[in-house]
């Protein structure tokens, strides 16, 4: 035993004694220095990759294949790369968004298919479910980032509170199935949906919706969110962006007027989206709320507003569907108290009263109307009623309840209530109305209805089907 070590160390001595006393010249002696610095490259670079996949272990796990080879961002699969070393960690952009790739694998279960869309709270990303056959399904990842986190457990609050009085979904806001935190990732997930009413309005031009699929939309928006205010809830952020088709097929019919292709869409059942600025009545209410184009007065007067902004912003979204264009097209406070003048008369002294005095002088708003500002609104903006394509009767029925709509006092303003048994909402074919005690025609039926309902609608002796479409789900997110 002994002797069998001794022989060992000394056959390694005599490698050495030849390796280093063997005489050799200058060419041999370079060619010997660079083979051990490549080595040492080499064993530089292992250490590294091992350092650096060693401390990413908890990372995304991509979807692996029969022979379980796992890879990491940038890499191709190897069989020469075990699983344990090659699972890389979770990892953050400088903002908080989740770093990840197509293939990545959230949880065990959901497989990130691609990226449906970006905002400021984080990403929405289109993943299958690995244990439900591969059902797809619509992933919105919060960023790692205090306020948004909270913001998110807020939206799940309210999204859990309202799926409490409506388990199946049938007041159309969009139904939570499921919400886990994912290294500091609050994640919710959703059904998978087609378009936003604003992306596929976009994707056409910003051509109008034909009026019955305009009317049909606004019938399912106002039902939806008179759903929230009979719970004591305002959305508060009501917009184009925030309404979803349930699929976003689509036919292409050629415009006999503007001799251009028109896109229609097939089915318009909508979903209502974004809960995550939804306040109750009790809780508190944020001085600015809304987006900009959609914004009441009352919040751009910092006079509190409730349940009633939403009607606004739900008049503004009239509007746009049936023009493809935002009535009030501003960035600024004054403009847009101009616009809103130009557009609906002068606002009541009681408002301009109570509001900040910066907007106002002598109980009046403070515009200059020879200003550059003062000549663009005067140049873009006309009383409402100019605004009608035609003086037929559903176009009349349509401008008066957006005008009950965009009342500028809040309780002088219609109720959602109200505005379902207008005028303009009894031309909605009976089998697409729905009722609080359920949704009456909500499935294929109403598919096929809303289809054909839209095909009335447009296709005539001014407009010829001129191609079929796919689906478009996901164009121009």
């Amino acid at each position: 035993m002994g002797g069998g070590r001794r022989r060992r160390i000394e056959r390694s001595s005599s490698s050495i004694d030849r390796r280093y006393k063997r005489p050799c010249n200058s060419s041999e002696r370079h060619r010997r220095n660079e083979s051990r610095n490549r080595r040492a490259r080499r064993r530089s670079w292992n250490k590294k990759n091992s350092d650096h996949f060693s401390d990413r272990s908890d990372r995304l796990q991509p979807a692996s294949s029969s022979k379980s080879h796992v890879t990491g961002a940038g890499q191709t699969p190897s069989s020469s790369v075990a699983p344990s070393v090659a699972r890389p960690v979770v990892q953050d952009d400088r903002d908080g968004h989740l770093i990840y790739q197509d293939g990545d694998i959230i949880q065990g279960r959901y497989e990130i298919v691609r990226t449906l869309g970006e905002g400021t709270f984080g990403k929405v990303v289109q993943v299958k479910d690995g244990t439900k056959g591969g059902r797809q399904f619509a992933l919105k990842v919060i960023k790692n980032v205090s306020k948004y986190r909270e913001a998110a457990r807020l939206e799940i609050n309210v999204l859990n509170k309202l799926q409490e009085k409506d388990p199946s979904g049938k007041f159309l806001v969009i139904q939570l199935l499921d919400n886990f935190d994912y290294h500091g990732h609050v994640c919710l997930l959703f059904e998978l949906l087609g378009l936003s009413v604003f992306d596929f309005m976009k994707a056409n031009n910003y051509q109008a919706y034909p009026m019955e699929q305009a009317r049909y939309i606004a019938y399912q928006l106002c039902y939806a969110v008179k759903f929230m205010h009979d719970n004591r809830l305002t959305h508060t952020d009501l917009k184009p962006e925030n309404i979803l088709f349930l699929n976003s097929s689509y036919r292409v019919v050629e415009d006999g007027k503007k001799k251009r292709p028109l896109r229609i869409i097939d089915d318009a059942r909508v979903r209502l989206i974004d809960l995550g600025s939804a306040t109750f009545d009790h809780e508190h209410h944020s001085t600015i709320v809304s987006t900009r184009h959609y914004r009441a007065p009352e919040v751009i007067l910092e006079l509190g507003w409730s349940q009633p902004c939403d009607v606004w912003s739900i008049g503004c979204i009239l509007f746009e569907l049936y023009l493809g264009i935002t009535l009030f097209q501003t960035h600024d406070n004054r403009e847009h108290l101009a616009m809103m003048e130009r557009i609906l008369g002068t606002l009541p002294y009681r408002m301009c009263r109570k509001s900040k005095t910066k907007y106002f002088y002598h109980g009046r708003l403070d515009w200059n109307e020879k200003t550059q500002a003062g000549q663009y609104v005067r140049d873009n903006c006309k009383p409402l009623s100019r605004y009608m394509k035609s003086n037929d009767p559903e176009d009349v029925e349509l401008f008066d309840i957006i005008s009950e709509m965009l009342t500028y006092e809040p309780s002088q303003r219609i109720t959602l209530g109200s505005a379902l048994d207008h005028r303009y909402f009894k031309r909605l074919a009976p089998h697409l109305r729905l009722h609080e005690s359920g949704a009456s025609s909500n499935g294929s039926s109403t598919s096929s209805a809303a289809a054909t309902t839209a095909a009335a609608a447009v296709v005539s002796a001014q407009a010829i089907v001129i191609s079929g479409a796919s689906d478009g789900n996901g164009e121009e997110r």
